[in-house]
């Protein structure tokens, strides 16, 4: 059965017409399935072909919008051409091979290096917790680890950030919780990405509670896809990466029916 509905199939083709079109995307849950160990996720390859598809339009903008770093965005992403890259949740930017990191100031390292004294041993205290190193702050990942010690150590990290950096941005999400000396968000980056391609309309689709900030910064002639269960604002939802790809096919071929 398909997961394009009347109502969606509506809606793609109404944005098929748009003058300018953005497709940002989300990766993890969004395009790839999620694994025990994050660098070794990779996009679908139905959901990688659809894209190399939309790519080979004219107007037509992909952007991976990602809570990883942009160096991680970039390895599991494999690097492919002419798509632009966010990482850190709208902190960090990678387009047309030019960086834009994180506007650090003296206060901001300062903060970030007592993060960085603090989690010191955490993982030899959690076994299994995975520990990321952000541009701007720290992740704390456990995927594969029961529920008691997945709640132990997001409790204990918890109370590491609120003893060293109360003021750290703090965010929930699925087998992650991350902790950062900035405040950027995904709606951030939908609004930089917007301004920088001159779209006139844009895709967005996400899985996680992150994903929402970007849902919220769309309009009326944009399109918010949540990919898997959870609450949303988004208008349309689909329950995979398999069915996140099919919306991405069904996109790519009615944008190039219109002839751009």
């Amino acid at each position: 059965m398909s997961a394009i509905n009347k109502e969606l199939n509506a809606a793609l083709e109404r944005l098929a017409e748009s003058e300018h079109l953005l497709v940002a995307l989300d990766f993890d849950g969004t395009l790839a399935p999620f694994v025990d160990r994050p660098e070794e996720a990779r996009t679908l390859p139905a959901a990688r072909l659809a894209i190399e598809r939309l790519l080979e339009v004219s107007h037509t903008t992909v952007a991976f919008v990602s809570g990883r770093a942009v160096d991680s965005l970039e390895l599991v992403t494999e690097n492919l051409p002419g798509v632009l890259l966010v990482g850190s949740h709208g902190a960090e930017y990678r387009f047309d091979g030019v960086d834009a990191h994180p506007p650090l100031d003296e206060q901001d390292t300062g903060r970030l290096h007592a993060l960085t004294a603090g989690f010191s041993g955490f993982s030899d205290a959690h076994p299994g917790a995975r520990i990321e190193r952000k541009p701007a702050g720290f992740a704390v990942h456990t995927r594969g680890l029961d529920p008691e010690a997945a709640f132990l150590a997001n409790d204990e990290a918890r109370r590491i950030v609120a003893d060293v950096c109360p003021d750290a941005t703090v965010r929930d999400g699925k087998d992650v919780l991350e902790f950062s000396v900035l405040d950027a968000t995904k709606g951030d980056a939908i609004v930089h990405l917007r301004d920088y391609t001159g779209a006139t309309a844009v895709l967005y689709a996400g899985d996680d509670v992150t994903d929402e900030d970007a849902f919220a910064v769309l309009g009326e002639p944009d399109l918010a896809l949540k990919s898997g269960e959870g609450p949303t604002i988004a208008p349309f939802r689909v329950h995979s990466p398999a069915e996140v790809a099919e919306v991405l096919d069904s996109l790519g071929r009615l944008r190039a029916a219109t002839g751009r």
